[in-house]
């Protein structure tokens, strides 16, 4: 085997869902390349969807839109925030897109006549999709199975993987599992048979994994997981605590450090890599472990019950919050309940509102309250995508008096649609992959709050939407008031909006919290958080002086 050709690493999970396996893959491609390495990061889905993108926030969680446009799992979020490796839509395969090709091929002729079958035919495509991202110069593959093992849609994969060592040779390949350690209150002592058991499906299909990263409430002592490594036939040093982190999950990075994973790994590969640097991360953590401030910001969605429908809009304040050492308290409100009880009630005393978006009706009119709330209140607001829509309309019916204006997505009638269909999605019927997607340019108005913030005069940004601020309305807007701050370079295309006369109200067409890292925050969210902590931070001093209580909480 080439020395210089790419390694794989193959992550699985097993005993429940949810046990972190992307944060885990995501946090093991981090440490490769803070060794000096090259890293390719992968997820596989065994869902029969072709990509997430018409699949229910509430089943799914958010969906991840990429540079090139692909609408990707949850997953490749914690992939580009802890990594630097490029994404694009190899980077994400359902078994939907798998057995599509396959039918393609077979539909033009391509397996001539033969009998079309799972193995090899659906097998040889997942290993293609997988083995095509060892390009040049790439040190480390790691690939994601999504699902647990035993799922009976998940059996394609496992039998594609089970394959590759054989194809490129097994000192090429590291299969590493994720399983759960639970810990029993009533027997007041954790439980290795899950494990045990996970483990022996894997074996079954054909996979000995060669290291074990075993999710634990607490720490469970060499006891257990010498115990482990017997029963599942790896060595001792390659069982892997990984504990519940009691800040913040970028604490992981360095639990996994702890315990030398990332020099084992190289081990095992025979990887050519440098010194660990960690140095600036442990300081991001220490940070994160210390926070000087607090502010609370409400976050007026309408999928508030599903924690990762907004994923990477929690991340996103967090990195802000990082940054300036300040600890984020998210106060979730779901916008149909902040109809029925009113603006002040629901968001009295918080530091900062901010309006993420969304699709379809429900709650809409809620967000235009909030967004009312902000404005006339003076609170620091940011609204994204349908949050910048509705930030519009509010405008619209409030400070220009265009009664019942509205967005042609809720009501085709409305006498006036500030918002509206973009022209080129007019004749589009089909849901998957067909609004405007992936980076986008935008060019920025000097002075403004958005090009003070990115210090740039084009940037480029992601887009998940279909309707937009209709141009035949900008007049009015700008004479009163609201200031158009960037645009698409032909200047058509409306992507910025902000109030002058605010503190701080900035409302974008696309999606910032795509383009955020823990050590690297978005512009425009650190300096919303900054717009929040100043509010705080100016609140307490005017209740502290005498006889200025009551104005200060006004």
């Amino acid at each position: 085997m080439d020395g210089d050709m790419s390694r794989h690493i193959f992550v699985t999970g097993g005993v429940v869902s949810s046990l972190g396996k992307g944060l885990t893959s995501a946090s093991i491609g981090m440490l490769l390349e803070r060794r000096g390495l090259k890293v390719r990061m992968q997820k596989l889905d065994p869902y029969l969807n072709v990509d997430p993108g018409t699949m229910s926030p509430y089943q799914h969680g958010e969906v991840y839109v990429l540079d090139d446009g692909s609408e990707t799992d949850l997953d490749l979020g914690h992939y580009e925030r802890f990594t630097s490796g490029e994404l694009n839509r190899r980077s994400n395969y359902t078994t939907g897109q798998i057995y599509s090709s396959v039918i393609d091929k077979e539909r033009r002729g391509v397996y001539l006549g033969r009998t079309v079958q799972v193995v090899p035919h659906i097998t040889d495509e997942i290993k293609a999709a997988i083995l095509g991202l060892g390009e040049p110069g790439v040190d480390v593959v790691i690939t994601e199975l999504g699902g647990t093992v035993g799922d009976i849609e998940g059996l394609p994969f496992l039998e594609a993987i089970r394959q590759i060592p054989l194809d490129i040779g097994k000192e090429n390949c590291l299969f590493i599992h994720l399983t759960l350690v639970p810990y029993l209150k009533a027997a007041r002592e954790a439980k290795t048979k899950p494990t045990q058991h996970s483990v022996q499906q894997l074996r079954e299909i054909g996979i000995q994994p060669d290291i074990l990263i075993v999710r634990t409430e607490r720490p469970i002592g060499r006891e257990h997981t010498d115990k482990i490594a017997l029963f599942c036939n790896v060595e001792k040093k390659a069982v892997i605590e990984e504990v519940d982190k009691e800040f913040s999950i970028y604490e992981v990075p360095v639990g996994l450090v702890e315990h030398g994973l990332d020099e084992l790994i190289c081990q095992k590969l025979s990887l050519k890599s440098g010194p660990l640097n960690m140095e600036d991360y442990r300081d991001l953590v220490h940070r994160i472990r210390n926070p000087q401030n607090e502010v609370t910001i409400a976050v007026v969605g309408k999928y508030i019950e599903h924690r990762d429908a907004y994923k990477s809009i929690y991340e996103s304040l967090d990195h802000a919050g990082f940054h300036h050492s300040t600890q984020i308290h998210v106060k979730r409100i779901e916008a149909e309940e902040l109809e029925r009880q009113g603006p002040e009630m629901v968001l009295k005393g918080v530091d900062g509102v901010l309006v993420p978006g969304g699709f379809g009706m429900r709650g809409i009119e809620g967000k235009i309250q909030a967004i009312q709330y902000a404005r006339q209140s003076e609170t620091p607001f940011f609204g994204i995508c349908l949050g910048m829509q509705c930030a519009v309309i509010e405008f619209a019916r409030n400070v220009l008096d265009l009664k019942d204006a509205n967005s042609t997505e809720f009501a085709a009638d409305t006498p006036h649609p500030v918002i509206c269909l973009l022209e080129g999605q007019k004749t589009i019927n089909r849901k998957g992959g067909t609004m405007r997607l992936g980076a986008q340019p935008c060019v920025l108005v000097p002075d403004t709050r958005a090009a003070r913030a990115y210090a740039s005069a084009e940037i480029s940004e992601r887009h998940r939407h279909r309707y937009e601020f209709n141009p035949e309305y900008r007049k009015e807007f700008v004479q009163s008031g609201m200031r158009i701050a960037g645009t698409s370079p032909d200047g058509t295309l409306v992507e910025i909006v902000e109030l002058a006369a605010h503190p701080w109200f900035v409302a974008v067409q696309y999606h910032p919290e795509f383009k955020s890292k823990p050590n690297i925050p978005h512009p425009l969210f650190r300096d919303f958080v900054q717009a929040c902590l100043q509010r705080r931070l100016g609140r307490a001093v005017a209740i502290s002086a005498p006889g200025d209580s009551i104005r200060a909480q006004g």
